[in-house]
């Protein structure tokens, strides 16, 4: 076991764990510590607790020191720094015709390095850029592309729920969501409402990826023909929160189909209809098949 704390740099960013070396923290305090980056000023999420080794990347970075009320005022000065340096980055930008978005700047605690993140349709060539800003801010200069994605979670901003965006909120880390959860859920596939406003498929799909996973496992599939106490038919719908389906029924062969809703407890697959193409209601009623 080892003894860890846990920072964040960012208010939805993911949590380092940490040597705490002899200092006690709780949450809510911060800190100084020394990164792969340089020295930096973190948010203490989780305080001294011990872990297994398995959940520690070796070696384990230490704490330089709790931060006191002077690093506090550095760290709101820096943050005024660096939305200066992002309006020289930007007039850089349009001085060199560069087709890149910047998106955000970061200033290291100790001032060795100034990261600019940034978003573009393919590859820039930002070298004479890199050696402007470098002459302009006399320290070390990082210019790092970042996708939508990412451009998203630092920006912020409104869901389509009305709700601000998830990765900036608490999300640490972005999951892979496909267009398969959203036919699972019987979403929409019309792209406008199922994507956020990153153009990306919503990070939400995957939050109950999993019941929808189990639930369908106990659904037969629309065009399946079953056997239930009304007489044979064939399905129109499923629900899946529900677990019932609606089909077009009939007692006989030659008796007009009658539409009801049955648990899947009540019926029984007679025949399974793979890959069959989508049609309307209308057309399934018309074309009921009880071979």
């Amino acid at each position: 076991m080892t003894e860890v704390i846990g920072i964040r740099f960012k208010k939805a960013g993911k949590i380092y764990y940490f040597d705490p070396v002899g200092y006690e923290f709780v949450s809510g305090q911060n800190a100084i510590v020394e990164t792969a980056r340089g020295v930096e000023y973190g948010h203490v999420v989780n305080g001294n607790k011990f872990v297994d080794d398995s959940e520690v990347f070796q070696p384990l970075r230490k704490v330089i020191r709790p931060a006191d009320e002077e690093d506090t005022q550095q760290h709101d000065q820096d943050k005024l720094k660096e939305k200066e340096a992002f309006d020289i980055c930007v007039n850089e930008i349009s001085k060199y015709e560069l087709d890149m978005k910047l998106v955000d700047v970061e200033m290291t605690f100790d001032h060795n390095k100034l990261t600019f993140y940034f978003t573009s349709d393919g590859r820039v060539d930002f070298r004479e850029l890199v050696k402007e800003l470098a002459a302009i801010f006399k320290t070390r200069i990082e210019l790092r592309q970042i996708g939508v994605r990412d451009e998203a979670k630092m920006l912020n901003g409104m869901g389509i729920c009305g709700r601000t965006l998830c990765c900036a909120t608490f999300l640490g880390d972005f999951h892979p969501v496909s267009i398969k959860m959203a036919k699972e859920q019987n979403l929409s596939l019309n792209p406008a409402k199922i994507s956020g406003i990153c153009g990306r498929l919503m990070c939400c799909l995957k939050y109950e990826e999993e019941a929808y996973e189990e639930l369908n496992r106990n659904l037969p599939n629309v065009g399946d023909i079953i056997s239930t106490s009304d007489g044979t038919g064939e399905i129109l719908s499923v629900n899946v929160l529900m677990q019932n389906v609606k089909a077009a029924v009939k007692k006989k062969e030659n008796d007009p189909p009658t539409i009801n809703f049955y648990s899947v407890d009540e019926i029984e697959v007679l025949k399974v209809r793979k890959n069959k193409p989508q049609t309307d209601e209308t057309e399934i009623i018309d074309n009921i098949d009880l071979e």
